[in-house]
């Protein structure tokens, strides 16, 4: 890797690539191949009240161009919707003095309605030292908030004053966060909605910086794995900025955009196709700036999620590895529109 504005960076991001944020020994994500069935969580939008109730019939799946047959179809409403949701605490990119203030919010929210949360909720504190659960899953607010109260936030090695060195060690440790979580979240069934309260990850992508075939590769495996958890674990995934700053221009915070479309291929990838943001929206997700009221934006995120259909599909016999199919649902009613994950990567059959 070569990045012309910055000598000796390069050394730094090879060497957060060859030891692997999420996939260094293998690229091959896990076995898909016994279970072909696939389950997509689809948000109609705009909203109404009484909120429209769709068909089957009214969905058509198109997977890379071509329609794919619906194979089970449930309409999810209300508070007995099968949710999980995850609030993560992101110590590590956020400026240590906004971390109160994350704190403060998510105990409102938790609070809110005494303390009687629609959902079961945990609470996930992401540091340099780790990430930690605190808890389990609880409906009860104000218990969790007893426990967030609890806490202590540990004083921070990396900060976001660090320089390309501090910005390769936040990306690497966020990386490893997500697929620690994913990885839990996967033994859990039913849908998540994992909110991440975070300015989002270093991009690290520019246009002075260069990658050669083997860091495409690698950076490709990390996208190929994360994008298979998220979907395995049927995590919808929200970004949540919680503190925009005046300082901070349009162009920076849309940034992350230029990196929305889905590679197919290693030689189309850059670093910044891992931001947290990407991730979110094209898990079917959001990338949300907070005002002054965060604890109303996470609780946008968690009013987005109903009602929803419960959809499902049998992915295909790929004839490569990681061969990248594009989703989209169309529907058969005007001014609706279908939001759900974006693409996924088919595997072929194991020999």
């Amino acid at each position: 890797m070569f990045i012309h504005a910055r000598p000796g960076s390069a050394l730094l991001l090879a060497a957060l690539l060859c030891c692997a944020a999420v996939s260094a020994q293998q690229n091959t994500p896990p076995n898909q191949t016994a279970n072909r069935t696939s389950y997509l969580d689809v948000v109609v939008t705009p909203k109404s009240v009484p909120p429209v109730v769709l068909q089957q019939q009214d969905f058509t799946l198109v997977d890379n161009k071509s329609p794919r047959s619906i194979t089970s179809f449930h309409v999810v409403n209300g508070r007995e919707a099968p949710i999980e949701v995850i609030v993560v605490i992101d110590a590590v990119n956020a400026a240590f003095r906004n971390v109160a203030y994350e704190r403060e919010q998510v105990d409102s929210f938790l609070r809110a309605e005494g303390g009687h949360l629609a959902y079961p909720v945990a609470i996930a504190f992401f540091t340099d030292k780790g990430t930690q659960l605190l808890g389990d899953f609880s409906s009860d607010g104000n218990a969790l908030g007893t426990l967030l109260d609890g806490e202590n936030t540990p004083l921070r090695f990396i900060t976001r004053g660090s320089g390309i060195y501090g910005a390769a060690d936040r990306l690497q440790l966020s990386l490893q966060a997500l697929d620690q979580l994913l990885t839990g979240e996967a033994q859990r069934p039913g849908r998540k909605i994992m909110v991440w309260l975070s300015p989002g990850w270093p991009l690290l992508s520019g246009p002075h910086v260069e990658l050669d075939a083997k860091e495409r590769q690698k950076i490709f495996g990390d996208i190929v794995k994360l994008s298979t958890e998220l979907l395995q674990a049927r995590v919808t995934l929200y970004s949540v900025n919680p503190a925009v700053g005046a300082s901070e221009s349009l162009s920076r915070l849309a940034y992350y955009k230029e990196f929305l479309k889905g590679v197919s291929k290693p030689s189309q990838v850059n670093l910044g196709n891992l931001a947290l943001q990407v991730l979110a929206v094209q898990s079917g997700g959001l990338a949300l700036n907070s005002s002054n009221d965060l604890a109303a934006v996470v609780r946008q995120c968690v009013d987005d999620a109903t009602p929803y259909y419960e959809i499902s599909f049998d992915q295909p016999v790929a004839e490569k590895p990681d061969e990248y199919h594009q989703l989209e649902f169309k529907l058969d009613k005007p001014g609706l529109a279908a939001r759900t994950r974006q693409a996924y990567y088919a595997q072929p059959p194991p020999n």
